[in-house]
């Protein structure tokens, strides 16, 4: 649930304590995505609504007229 979660397979690979990414690897690939996960999605005007997006949880997406997105999974 937590690489279905972050798609980490680094993070996963520390979580699980291996010491081969190869071990991790095996236990990964047993995990399915759904194709229409859903998002929420926030833009930010000012770095102070960067800063509680990143805080949140949110990840960046994109730049774009000044304006910065972000996303989240619901």
């Amino acid at each position: 649930m937590e690489y279905y979660r972050t798609k980490d397979i680094l993070h996963m690979m520390k979580v699980l304590r291996h010491r081969n990414i190869k071990n991790t690897l095996l236990y990964t690939q047993l995990v399915k995505f759904k194709e229409n996960d859903e998002f929420i999605c926030k833009v930010a005007r000012t770095p102070e609504e960067i800063q509680e997006l990143i805080e949140a949880g949110f990840e960046f997406v994109l730049e774009k007229d000044g304006l910065a997105y972000f996303r989240k999974r619901k």
